[in-house]
């Protein structure tokens, strides 16, 4: 079929060509939303639901533990003759069954330290920052979140559902640990994802308890950190593909990476917080510590630790790692 010609001479498309046309776009629409979605799922799959271990071996963590900070090796070894690192399992809100290793401190004095671990660990991987606490004779409680070591789940959760799970360990742990001639007072520790996590929580309304909390090397939101990731590894700009995956996020678990932000939740907690991150930190960029830091209110303490990659403060520099933490937490916990 001939175009048709216009009274100015132009021609016109016919309406075959168009209906080619908007065939045409059509499909290709089509083939990039599939790309798109398929390329969301893959990427969704590969930040929450990578492979890691279902378990671990107890005494070949502690051995990799001791080997990397030989100087709590005496603190290990007692752990370890008095059979004092034991488990606990406890059936959360979600009905999921979740683990924790804890200690029993003798003369604790209502004295107690939550420590959460990072992305793809396990609670054993904070034995390390749990020995600061334990030498001091605090109870000791570590849990394994949401589907990692022994606990159940499927998706990691970026450590903002988690911030709940963690609030239930604190209420688990205020009774577990119980002293009828003390008070109990908490001090909340995270390093990486726990330390986001750790932040997340800090938001919420928290039972008189909890005194302080320490975060190392935490980010300011899930969205800031995968867009780091997205373009470190993938060098991708975060549109279109952070906001079709945070979408599919919100369909499969129920929460979206703008919403996961403990730089929000940082603004409306009162509790006393140290800041701690290694100015070499490149996997959570060390540019994220200022604004979480500007954004907690008083009372705040920060720790630059010069030289330190992504969650090796402790490793580094063991001695003024120890003292700052004390130094920090005595101040609001007798």
């Amino acid at each position: 079929m001939m175009d048709k010609k216009t009274s100015g001479g132009q021609k016109t498309a016919s309406p075959t060509r168009r209906r080619r046309v908007w065939w045409i776009i059509g499909i290709v629409c089509t083939i990039l939303a599939i790309g798109l979605g398929g390329a969301s799922w893959y990427m969704l799959d590969y930040a929450l639901c990578p492979d890691r271990p279902t378990s671990y071996d107890l005494p070949r963590q502690l051995q990799r533990t001791v080997q990397e900070n030989p100087q709590i090796k005496p603190w290990i070894d007692s752990l370890q003759q008095h059979s004092a690192l034991c488990d606990t399992f406890v059936t959360m809100p979600t009905g999921e069954r979740h683990h924790a290793v804890y200690v029993r401190a003798p003369h604790a004095k209502g004295r107690v330290a939550v420590l959460v671990h990072g992305y793809t660990d396990n609670c054993m991987s904070m034995i390390h920052i749990a020995s600061i606490y334990g030498r001091q004779g605090y109870h000791l409680l570590l849990p394994d979140l949401h589907g990692h070591g022994r606990s159940e789940g499927k998706a990691i959760q970026m450590g903002w559902k988690d911030r709940l799970d963690v609030l239930h360990w604190t209420q688990v742990a205020q009774q577990m640990f119980a002293d009828p001639e003390a008070k109990t007072q908490m001090v909340l520790h995270g390093v990486s994802m726990g330390a986001a996590t750790v932040m997340s929580l800090s938001g919420e309304k928290l039972p008189a308890y909890i005194k302080c909390l320490v975060e190392d090397c935490g980010y300011t939101s899930v969205w800031d950190e995968f867009s780091n990731e997205l373009a470190q590894s993938f060098h991708l700009p975060a549109f279109p593909l952070m906001y079709t995956t945070s979408l599919l996020c919100q369909l499969r678990y129920g929460w979206r990476f703008g919403e996961a932000s403990p730089l929000h939740q940082v603004a409306k907690c009162r509790l006393p917080m140290l800041f701690i991150h290694g100015d070499k930190d490149t996997y959570v960029p060390f540019a994220m510590l200022q604004p979480l830091y500007n954004a907690k209110p008083q009372p705040k303490e920060m720790w630059v630790v010069p030289g330190s990659v992504h969650a090796t403060s402790f490793r580094d520099q063991p001695e003024a790692y120890t003292e700052r933490v004390n130094r920090f937490v005595n101040q609001y916990i007798d």
